[in-house]
């Protein structure tokens, strides 16, 4: 999801010592793309090859806290139960479990595997889940828009490995070696050469079957993430490319194909076992997804999105007419999906009939089974590294504050997250915000009471402000006329957001009703718009707090680019943590906010 990380300061105020940023690298190699487990090959003339997949890990090693960490399941009486899921651990083990039995098994993923990490894996620029992943069996990945976190050179390094530009090596006499597997980006290309930055695709291979894996991003990219870490480059649109790629794939005699997109849908329902063909194909799911599916030439067999950290397992017809599957697994290592392709030895390609589309299912990455062991002591090592600066307390809370688990346009965590951003730029000299706005996409994770460590219930470490807001993002202060502010309120539903609103996180003060039974900009209810119970004035000026990736127009929202007179605060987790320092003790915790600043009218 978008925002956007400026990681490099948090890590130059960190001090970890000089034996523990020492040399440093990746212990462990993937495994072989398709690994046999020892069963014999099929030799009829097809062959059922096991598409493991997943997305949107975003570097959450340990298992993510509070509602961010579970999946809602649908059970047999209607009824809905939440059940914990996710975590390195327990997906190496459940990717590892699934494949037994299958000698011919491939495991790709959709894009974000890094950024907007919690700090055991962020603050070590994602080396952490890099290694994870290559010990994990990963074959193939696309990038997703947070793989441009911290720029293509980044990106670049963590595709072929060598020690961080500036933080150098973290242990000593070991030295990244970069993922073991290929980061497609079919749809990225240079400006000057006119190439893709990486591979634009790969072909797995396993005992005769070849399938061909097209990777892309969304065209949007570049609005959602900073741009000095993108120049030179160019986001193409993902029908054409992949459409493209399928093309040469075919002259190459790969018949088989799937296509990795990192961008998604929304399904009717939260629950990841949700039927979305009901009542009929691809009836249960909407978002750009869906346009994408029906576009993509019928060469491909196969759909594996993310983007949205939505669970899916749908079927939308190709331009053809025929069924093809479309998935996604949520996020954060919660879900995976199993997919079976049948090979035809005899064409080369997946058999799809005119009813009939590969099965796909999702299933949890249930807590409940053994963990990984090489997960365990991959993560007790990075912990270690990071102990020094994460288990520090930064403030107390009464209960769990949801924030990315919410599933509302205002969730409690956004308003505590605003209303830090205001108070950390209010002041005369620091700004002289009168209201803040946060982007929706920049909270990455509730606050849970539940101790995480050794801490105790209730309090929240420094490690865990940074999980919720690990993009470092410096704060700024604009002047705004009301009419502009009413127009960014109104970006929040229309133009590039009008089909998936991003709704802003509002500081107390500033309130306003959403009418959601209207469409577009009308769904701002502009006579409601008031700032401590004062009319929005078009006419008067604001100064309004805000990141600098929205400042600059990110996501959606470039009325805010027409911000004067910036002022630069301090970073946004600076802000957040000062807050909980400054409003929460062991005696007096924070107690989550009611969200009630936006009225929603459905």
């Amino acid at each position: 999801m978008p925002a956007t990380p400026q990681r490099r300061r948090t890590v130059r105020r960190l001090t970890i010592g000089a034996a523990v940023l020492a040399a440093a690298g990746l212990a462990a190699t993937a495994l072989p793309a398709g690994a046999d487990t020892g069963h014999a090959a099929r030799t009829g003339r097809t062959v059922d090859v096991q598409l493991l997949s997943f997305n949107d890990f975003h570097g959450n090693l340990e298992p993510p806290q509070g509602s961010s960490g579970t999946v809602e399941e649908i059970q047999p009486d209607g009824s809905k139960k939440s059940v914990p899921a996710g975590g390195a651990e327990y997906l190496a083990q459940s990717l590892r479990t699934a494949r037994k039995g299958h000698p011919y098994s491939v495991t790709a993923a959709a894009g974000d595997l890094v950024g907007a990490s919690p700090l055991l894996s962020g603050l070590f620029h994602d080396e952490p889940t890099v290694e994870a992943m290559n010990k994990l069996g990963l074959d193939v990945t696309s990038v997703g828009n947070h793989e441009f976190d911290e720029g293509r050179k980044e990106l670049t390094r963590l595709q072929k490995g060598g020690c961080h530009p500036k933080d150098g090596c973290y242990e000593d006499g070991k030295k990244f070696r970069g993922a073991g597997f290929p980061y497609l980006t079919a749809n990225v290309t240079d400006d000057k050469t006119g190439k893709p930055l990486l591979k634009p695709y790969t072909v797995w291979k396993h005992k005769g079957v070849k399938i061909g894996f097209i990777g892309v991003t969304l065209e949007g990219t570049p609005d959602i993430v900073n741009a000095e870490g993108i120049k030179g480059l160019k986001f193409h649109d993902e029908v054409e490319t992949i459409n493209k790629y399928a093309k040469v794939l075919n002259r190459q005699g790969v018949k088989s194909v799937v296509a990795l997109i990192h961008e998604g849908g929304l399904p009717a329902s939260t629950s990841y076992n949700y039927n979305c063909d009901s009542p009929g194909p691809g009836d249960g799911i909407s978002g750009p997804i869906t346009e994408i599916a029906k576009h993509v030439t019928s060469r491909v067999d196969a759909l594996v999105t993310g983007h949205t950290h939505q669970a899916y397992a749908c079927t939308i017809p190709d331009p053809s007419g025929k069924p093809r599957t479309v998935t996604s697994a949520a996020s954060y290592g919660k879900l995976y999906t199993d997919t079976t392709l049948t090979y035809d030895r005899r064409t080369h390609d997946i058999v799809r009939t005119a009813v009939k589309a590969p099965g796909a299912a999702n299933h949890v990455v249930d807590r409940s089974q053994p963990k990984a062991a090489d997960m365990t002591s991959l993560i007790a090592r990075w912990n270690k590294l990071a102990a020094p600066v994460a288990g520090g307390p930064v403030g107390h809370i009464s209960a769990d504050i949801a924030g990315r688990g919410a599933n509302a346009p205002e969730s409690p965590l956004g308003d505590v997250i605003s209303d830090a951003q205001l108070e950390g730029t209010k002041a005369d000299g620091k700004g002289g915000a009168q209201l803040a706005l946060m982007n929706p996409g920049g909270v990455r994770s509730d606050l849970a009471f539940k101790a995480s460590g050794s801490e105790g219930d209730g309090v929240v470490t420094y490690g865990e402000a940074f999980t919720v807001q690990p993009f470092t993002n410096m704060m700024n202060v604009v002047d705004l006329t009301g009419a502009q502010l009413l127009t960014a309120l109104q970006q929040q539903v229309s133009g590039p957001n009008q089909a998936s609103p991003k709704i802003l996180q509002v500081s107390k003060g500033l309130t306003y009703t959403l009418d959601m039974t209207k469409s577009g900009a009308d769904r701002i209810v502009k006579d409601s718009v008031k700032l401590n119970g004062e009319p929005l004035d078009p006419a008067k000026t604001y100064r309004v707090a805000m990141n600098e990736f929205l400042a600059g127009g990110g996501d959606g929202f470039p009325a805010f680019k027409e911000g004067k007179n910036k002022y630069v605060g301090p970073s946004d987790l600076d802000a957040f943590t000062a807050y909980l320092t400054a409003h929460s003790s062991a005696d007096k915790p924070l107690t989550p906010p009611k969200a009630d600043r936006i009225t929603v009218v459905k």
